[in-house]
């Protein structure tokens, strides 16, 4: 089995990508409400400064700002995943989804990015914000209610 070696710097701003095992599902944006408490809950238990963030049926895209002296944003997308999981029915299941008591409704792993200067986390926020447009989704960023670009250019969902 792989062993997967995460960077530990404190105080990061990472970019996630983290994404259903079901790729045509709509589970994220449908269940909306149920994914905003279980990452209300967890980021109150361990804050992160949220810099962007954006739901999209399958997938999600974030940028957070770890505190000073946390390295530990695997064990925050741990919890969220299975805060969520436990409020739905469970996905497909493998024999190695139930040895590990998983709902298998989750790709078992999430893509990060550390930022390296102003210039990256700029680009990768900006790829939050368009990643709907970019999956046709929506024909502006602000036109996807699932997103943080309403809460930084001070304007309601649609």
């Amino acid at each position: 089995m792989p062993n997967y070696t995460r960077p530990r710097r404190p105080g990061a701003s990472i970019f996630f990508t983290v994404t259903l095992s079901e790729r045509t599902s709509d589970l994220l944006t449908r269940e909306i409400e149920i994914l905003r408490q279980s990452v209300r809950k967890t980021l109150q238990e361990r804050p992160v400064k949220i810099d962007a963030w954006v739901v999209l049926p399958d997938h999600m895209h974030c940028v957070w700002t770890l505190p000073e002296g946390d390295t530990d944003y695997a064990n925050r997308w741990r919890i969220i995943k299975a805060r969520f999981s436990r409020k739905m029915p469970d996905g497909h299941r493998r024999a190695s989804h139930m040895g590990r008591r998983e709902h298998g409704l989750w790709q078992r792993r999430f893509w990060e990015h550390h930022i390296r200067d102003p210039a990256d986390w700029q680009n990768h926020v900006a790829y939050c914000w368009n990643n709907p447009v970019k999956h046709g989704l929506a024909g502006e960023p602000g036109d996807w209610p699932f997103s943080s670009w309403h809460r930084d250019h001070g304007q309601t969902p649609p």
